[in-house]
């Protein structure tokens, strides 16, 4: 298979990197195998094709309580989307871990499962999607639980790892992306008028609600 010039720079420059990370990621295989692998199978699940976080944003942004985060959201998600899916994967077209059955990670790819997916492997679509939508959530969304997206962000990305669909770099990557997209997304939402946030059903006349999100 030929690999295009920035597919074999990243298979050069985090080699050692990429085999420590998965090597210490799979750790957590020895420790429980009955436990960890449904679990980071479960998490991948939830980023599949962005399905539940496109719902998740929706949602927020349908309630004028948690629109300004969920417009975040939307946004981000779009243009880490763009970035990612439809520029940077196409691009450097870097094929999935797996692929070299002589190496690490094709031996823990079978021994976690074997999925496969059909597009190429860097950066990570799922990890990128879910810091596109997490960053926004933990910033704009009430801190008492916010934090709790960013642990559902850094979950997606080890999952990626521990079913050895992706390097760790793809997965670095695609936080990076998604941290990108999703702070621009909070930037454009902050920059929106009020009127954006201010619709809504059953509202009341005369009546002026926060619609911030505390």
């Amino acid at each position: 298979m030929e690999l295009t010039g920035t597919a074999l720079w990243l298979n050069s420059t985090f080699a050692g990197f990429d085999v420590a990370v998965t090597t210490a990621v799979h750790k957590l295989y020895d420790l429980a195998p009955g436990f960890f692998t449904p679990f980071f199978e479960l998490v991948s699940v939830l980023g599949k094709g962005g399905i539940f976080l496109i719902i998740l944003s929706l949602a927020l942004l349908l309630n004028k309580k948690t629109r300004r985060a969920g417009t975040a959201m939307s946004i981000g998600l779009a243009i880490a989307f763009i970035i990612v899916n439809l520029f940077l994967k196409v691009v450097i077209a870097r094929p999935r871990p797996y692929v070299d059955q002589s190496s690490v990670f094709y031996q823990f790819w079978t021994m976690v499962g074997q999925h496969t997916e059909s597009d190429k492997s860097f950066p990570s679509g799922h990890t990128n999607a879910a810091f596109a939508t997490m960053i926004p959530l933990f910033l704009l969304g009430n801190k008492r639980w916010s934090w709790l997206a960013l642990v559902f962000a850094f979950l997606m990305g080890i999952s990626r790892i521990y079913l050895c669909v992706h390097f760790p770099s793809d997965v670095l990557g695609g936080a990076l992306t998604g941290t990108f997209g999703g702070l621009l997304g909070v930037m454009i939402a902050l920059k929106l008028p009020d009127k954006w946030y201010a619709w809504g059903f059953g509202q009341k006349k005369g009546r002026h609600e926060d619609v911030r999100v505390r």
